[in-house]
């Protein structure tokens, strides 16, 4: 054997040998770190994920504290349903006091809902423009929550700026 196949043969069994290393160690190795990445990325995926909705969890925390303080304010403003002569009289007492002269006032049927009970009442009132306009900024002032529907004034012909009204207003109470 000359020398230049010896060269030969060790050249051949070096890239032989270069082969065999990267066809079964080098590649697989790297296929198993790739998978490995592959992986990694999907946990950090889910760690990214997660923390965008533990922040969310954190913002709904906040929003159903902010409705529970506003369900209790609500509630603050919704007496028990045997308060209602005690509401009525305010309601009475704030249209006399504005000049107004209460002609009928009349219990409708009650209207339940869910956690509140909605009770109806037909008012006729005598008086001015001015003292209507009053019981009404009055009637907003109360720390109950009330409605007006169906408000309807007419212009009495026979004295000047006298007018009668007749409407409904809905006091809403609490569902015992």
């Amino acid at each position: 054997m000359t020398s230049g196949t010896r060269h030969l043969f060790f050249f051949v069994l070096i890239i032989g040998l270069a082969y065999s290393a990267y066809a079964y160690m080098i590649k697989p190795a790297n296929a198993h770190l790739e998978q490995e990445r592959t992986a990694m990325e999907q946990k950090r995926a889910k760690l990214d994920e997660l923390d965008r909705v533990s922040a969310t969890a954190d913002d709904l925390s906040e929003q159903l504290l902010k409705v529970e303080e506003a369900i209790a304010v609500f509630e603050s403003k919704l007496p028990p349903s045997s308060e209602i002569h005690t509401v009525l009289e305010n309601v009475t007492l704030i249209a006399e006091q504005n000049g107004l002269s209460p002609k009928t006032i009349r219990t409708m049927d009650t209207l339940k809902n869910h956690g509140y009970i909605e009770q109806p009442i037909r008012m006729e009132l005598d008086g001015d423009f001015n003292a209507y306009y009053a019981f009404l900024l009055e009637l907003e002032k109360l720390d109950r929550i009330t409605n007006i529907r169906e408000l309807r004034l007419t212009k009495k012909s026979q004295i000047e700026g006298q007018t009668a009204s007749a409407f409904v207003m809905s006091i809403f109470f609490q569902d015992s």
